[in-house]
Parts: structure tokens; sequence; C-alpha cells
């Protein structure tokens, strides 16, 4: 789930050297936060216009985790 996250979060950046994702363990619901850190000038490209990319992101993040019985959630720090 980690590399799926980084991977498309660095096509969308200028800097994709700069993108890194922590993960939380399992909190009482079992939900996995993900963290995802990118550049200070990417952060616009990365949420998007009203926040439309964001939501797409958490989205298939979401979609992915549902295939292997996951609950995560996505953090753009």
């Amino acid at each position: 789930m980690k590399e799926l996250l980084i991977s498309i979060t660095q096509g969308l950046v200028e800097n994709p050297d700069a993108v890194t994702v922590d993960v939380d363990e399992p909190n009482e619901e079992g939900v996995v936060v993900y963290h995802l850190h990118v550049a200070e000038g990417d952060m616009g490209r990365v949420i998007g216009k009203q926040g439309r990319i964001a939501k797409a992101i958490r989205v298939v993040m979401r979609a992915a985790a549902t295939r292997s019985d996951e609950k995560i959630s996505v953090d753009i720090d």
C-alpha cells in the first residue's frame, strides 16, 4: 500500500525525491493511517483545486485497501 501511494504521488509532483510516507500502527478501530509528505512547492499539486486530487488519491487508496481487507486513511502533511 505504501508503494502504491508513493508511485501515485511521484507522478504528480515536480520533486519526486521529496515524497515520503510514514505509516502508523492500526488504531483501536483497525484503521492504518498513512502520512504523506511532499515538498512545500508540490503541496498544491497533490491537493488540487478544492481538494479534488487529494480526494481522488484517498478513493484509490481505500479501494486498494478494500481488496486486501484493510482499513486505511491518508493524511497529507
